[in-house]
């Protein structure tokens, strides 16, 4: 039996769950534990870390026993303008507020795509905007400028 791991989907799935699940768990040693009554701040980063492993040992062992193989091609738009939106909603926060931030984001982000429509990417930016000063501004009450300035 020949194990195939550069095309094979779960594994690769798998792995990054597991590296995140690894990293996570050194990162909040810093914080205090506490316990399950008593919660300290490492307590869930620690514990969610840890899930992270067995989910991804899991799917990586799942990926290996099915041989399912990676399709299509990589795009280079998505691979340079999706990180791009990351960076610039972190930029526009800053500088223009929660609103134009998050309009940018997802407008950016739709534009990586191959299928950008337009009028379809204004509606639902406008609905994920609203729907989030909805959720994060005024239910959780979050202490961002709508927009800067204002």
């Amino acid at each position: 039996m020949k194990l195939d791991f550069r095309s094979n989907r779960d594994f690769w799935s798998g792995l990054m769950f597991f590296v995140i699940g690894v990293a996570a768990i050194p990162i909040a040693r810093d914080y205090p534990f506490g316990s399950t009554l008593r919660m300290g701040a490492g307590y869930f980063p620690t514990l969610l870390g840890a899930i992270l492993i067995l989910f991804g040992i899991y799917i990586m062992v799942k990926g290996l026993r099915r041989h399912e193989k990676i399709e299509g091609n990589w795009s280079l738009r998505a691979l340079i303008m999706l990180p791009l939106s990351m960076v610039l909603f972190g930029v526009l926060m800053q500088y223009a507020g929660f609103i134009p931030a998050l309009a940018v984001l997802i407008f950016w982000s739709a534009a990586s795509g191959r299928e950008f429509k337009f009028f379809e990417v204004l509606l639902v930016t406008v609905l994920l905007t609203v729907l989030s000063v909805g959720v994060f501004i005024w239910g959780l009450g979050l202490p961002y400028p709508l927009i800067k300035g204002f």
